[in-house]
């Protein structure tokens, strides 16, 4: 069944499921104190949030962020997180969208990677301010370009739009790509997140510096000198997901930036991304994505990635 805005509630609640992957939804909320969202499993599909007035709180696993006006925060699929407004704060005015970032915007926001999952990308000029709103106006026209006609020329009263289509979701996606450019390009790279035990982000650089190799908790685990049971108790609870999540994670982001940047054949992208069976890559791959490898492949970035 297709979902469109009108599927969708016009304010989150406290156990409201993220939108499904492979959908593109934006919206605009001026929530008052009291509003708050708890997903225990996080969500499908990536989060990226931009404050113009007021303050928000967001968690994500371990990780935790205050956002102020010009604050782009972002949370990753797969760790719980809740984000409301903030203590003592009299609202919070945001832009929100719900989709699957693309790959290539991954070294831009990694300097801003806070843990869990979390990135947080400030403080961004104040000149930028204008340019980021129009970028999001824009992407709320353009969710609701149906093809049939030229895209919307204003953004709509309505607060919430679902782009339905590939030239919709391109045109959004579009839009978000130059949100995350410049304010990535502009603010001041934060310094690291202090508590994290160094053995957890030696773990975290082994699986980022080759996702595909043949990783296990106890792999893992002895290559900084912890047992097994120690060893992902203390990654879980630092990072918010077990080693062998984060571990997946980081196999279907090699997976995809393959399918988007070579001709190997899915089963080979699975060999190399680490998975044993090209049918439960395929499955996984889907279940994270929104399509199969194939389809990603064909429709590019326009599919959402």
């Amino acid at each position: 069944m297709p979902v469109n805005a009108d599927g969708l509630p016009g304010t989150a609640a406290p156990g409201d499921p993220a939108p499904p992957p492979g959908l593109v939804v934006v919206g605009r909320y001026d929530q008052l104190p009291g509003y708050g969202v708890n997903r225990p499993r996080g969500a499908d599909s990536w989060l990226f949030t931009w404050t113009t007035g007021g303050q928000g709180r967001l968690r994500q696993g371990a990780a935790e962020a205050r956002a102020g006006a010009g604050d782009l925060v972002v949370l990753a699929p797969g760790v719980r997180h809740e984000y409301a407004v903030g203590p003592g704060a009299p609202r919070w005015q945001f832009w929100w969208v719900h989709c699957q970032a693309r790959p290539s915007w991954s070294p831009w926001l990694r300097p801003y990677d806070m843990g869990n999952g979390l990135f947080v990308v400030t403080p961004t000029p104040a000149a930028l301010h204008d340019r980021v709103g129009s970028a999001f106006r824009r992407m709320l026209a353009d969710a609701r370009w149906t093809g049939a006609e030229p895209p919307p020329a204003a953004a709509p009263e309505d607060r919430v739009a679902v782009a339905h289509g590939t030239p919709a979701r391109e045109l959004a996606l579009s839009s978000l790509e130059e949100i995350v450019l410049l304010t990535a390009a502009t603010a001041r790279t934060p310094s690291p997140p202090p508590g994290t035990d160094v053995r957890v982000r030696r773990a975290e650089a082994l699986i980022a510096a080759d996702p595909g190799a043949p990783h296990t908790v106890r792999s893992l685990a002895e290559s900084v000198a912890l047992s097994p049971s120690r060893f992902a108790h203390l990654f879980t609870r630092q990072l918010g997901q077990s080693p062998m999540r984060a571990l997946r994670e980081a196999r279907l982001r090699h997976a995809a930036r393959l399918l988007e940047s070579t001709d190997l054949s899915v089963d080979r992208v699975a060999a190399a991304s680490g998975f044993a069976s090209p049918f439960h890559f395929s499955r996984v791959f889907r279940a994270r994505y929104g399509v199969p490898p194939g389809a990603y492949r064909t429709g590019g970035s326009m599919v959402g990635t």
